[in-house]
């Protein structure tokens, strides 16, 4: 990843192929923001005039390049912008994420270059950690199998940014630099999410998954448990073995334990990790399968915030569980009017085997209920209900506590992560009563996505806390770039996950 330094170097002076500046939106136009002063003063103060005659605004992801000025050692300034400017009534500086973003669009312009200088506004210790954090998310690419990916090529033969400078940033200070540390752990982790999410389905099975989350998991000192399906089936696990029925590719349900001597508190993270859903016997029509590798995003999540609790040493217990299977048509895949034996003794008639996501979880639920955790949270791409309640950029929570629910809701906003509290609506839930079953995995077809929320809920234990994200939104953009999120995978909750579990650590979360 592109590496990150903290400098209290001048603008001018510093050896760079471009120095990155903020422009704000203001009430008369462009605004220079904090920390390019050294710029600015060296267009004798018109830096502003300069950047508006270019057709600069100051809005949100816009980016405008232009020579820097003579007596600079860096050849180029990159002008990004900010969004409205802060009201100088308030204490309130420029908003994290809208740092984070403007970082990401900048360091994602630059590939290609050597080193670049974020001279971006900087007053806290956030600031410095949002900023980081932007460079290294907008620096993403996934180049793997692109032919000219080699000697760290980008696939357009451009590598990403080698180096950021962040400028105002204090190398001995040490909140500054526990921002840096924390930012490079989560914006790894989550990139390595990205990676799970874009791997094509013929090379990213569940064992193959599994065998990544094992290394991962000696690496950094957290405990593993990988049942196959030899295991699945004497415990018991009906549902993710009923998904993984039909494919070659045998499902298997990992466990992940990161603990610390010092934790009060047990979180329980749970993931669904289908790592290719054709649909099943009730297959998706044409159109909806050229990104379904992307359906196991919520297991690539929860693997992410397990290991990225680790490297931070956060003292809480964090516990992952990622229900891996691939959901295939064949002789052997479970068909509509089957029914299914979840680990938790309840049956399921199966009406729509596209309808998966929630088997695997159920079995994963019930599993992480049985250590009596202080809360689960599940993450999962589970229904297009949400995508057409939510849209693409805002992932929904559902909740069995309405405080737990906000909190969940104020972490994710936080970070940076849309999202939005959905209801349970206890009238839906008789859709889902079976003549031949304890309950049929579909219900009504308006309120999908709380049909499938209701649905997990029977396979949390009693009295445990628990929220539901449906990811199905922003888990994979299949349109352009924009701010730090690039085209693909985007490893959206890992941060709201990470939040949480600090938020735990810290005691301000139950």
């Amino acid at each position: 990843m592109t590496a990150l330094t903290l400098s209290t170097a001048a603008a001018p002076g510093l050896r760079a192929d471009a120095i990155v500046i903020g422009v704000a939106k203001g009430a008369q136009g462009p605004v220079v923001a904090p920390g390019a002063e050294a710029v600015d003063k060296a267009y004798d103060g018109r830096l502003a005039g300069v950047l508006e005659t270019l057709g600069a605004s100051g809005a949100e992801g816009e980016l405008t390049k232009l020579p820097a000025p003579a007596g600079f050692k860096a050849p180029l300034v990159v002008a990004v912008g900010l969004g409205e400017e802060p009201d100088a009534k308030s204490d309130e500086g420029y908003d994290s994420d809208a740092l984070r973003k403007a970082a990401g669009v900048a360091a994602r312009a630059l590939a290609g270059s050597r080193k670049a200088a974020f001279a971006l506004p900087v007053d806290s210790p956030g600031a410095v950690g949002a900023i980081a954090e932007g460079v290294l998310l907008g620096a993403y690419s996934f180049d793997v199998y692109k032919e000219n990916a080699g000697g760290g090529k980008a696939g357009n033969g451009k590598a990403p940014l080698a180096e950021a400078a962040l400028l105002g940033g204090k190398p001995r200070d040490a909140s500054h630099k526990g921002a840096v540390a924390r930012a490079v752990a989560v914006a790894e982790e989550l990139n390595r999410a990205r990676d799970l999410i874009n791997t094509p389905p013929n090379d990213l099975t569940p064992a193959a998954f599994a065998g990544i989350a094992q290394a991962a998991a000696k690496e950094h000192g957290i405990k593993v448990q990988v049942l196959d399906e030899k295991a699945l089936a004497k415990g018991g696990y009906g549902g993710i073995l009923g998904v993984g029925g039909g494919s070659a590719a045998a499902p298997r349900l990992v466990k992940l334990s990161y603990s610390h001597p010092k934790a009060a508190k047990h979180l329980a993270f749970v993931g669904k990790g289908i790592t290719y859903d054709s649909g099943g016997i009730s297959l998706k029509p044409a159109g909806h399968n050229e990104t379904m590798k992307c359906d196991m995003s919520g297991a690539a999540a929860v693997f992410a915030a397990v290991v990225a609790a680790a490297r931070l040493g956060l003292e809480v217990n964090v516990t992952g569980w990622l229900a891996l299977a691939e959901n295939m048509p064949s002789g052997s895949a479970v068909r509509p009017g089957d029914v299914l034996r979840m680990y938790s003794g309840k049956t399921v008639e199966v009406l729509n085997t596209d309808a998966e996501g929630r088997l695997v979880l159920g079995d994963a639920l019930w599993a992480a209920s049985q250590e009596n955790p202080d809360a689960i949270v599940d993450v999962a791409t589970l229904t297009g209900a949400m995508m057409l309640a939510l849209g693409s950029r805002t992932f929904g929570i559902m909740a069995n506590d309405d405080a737990f629910r906000t909190a969940v809701h104020e972490a994710a906003e936080e970070v940076g992560e849309p999202a939005w509290p959905m209801p349970l609506p206890e009238h839906l839930r008789k859709g889902m009563d079976s003549q031949v079953a304890d309950i049929a995995n579909m219900g009504e077809r308006m309120g999908g996505g709380l049909v499938a929320g209701l649905f997990l809920r029977e396979f949390v234990g009693d009295g445990i806390t628990w929220a539901h994200l449906d990811i199905a939104g922003p888990a994979f953009n299949e349109g352009g770039p924009f701010g730090y999120t690039p085209k693909g995978g985007t490893g959206t909750a890992v941060r709201t996950l990470v939040r949480l579990a600090e938020l735990t650590a810290a005691g301000a979360l139950g």
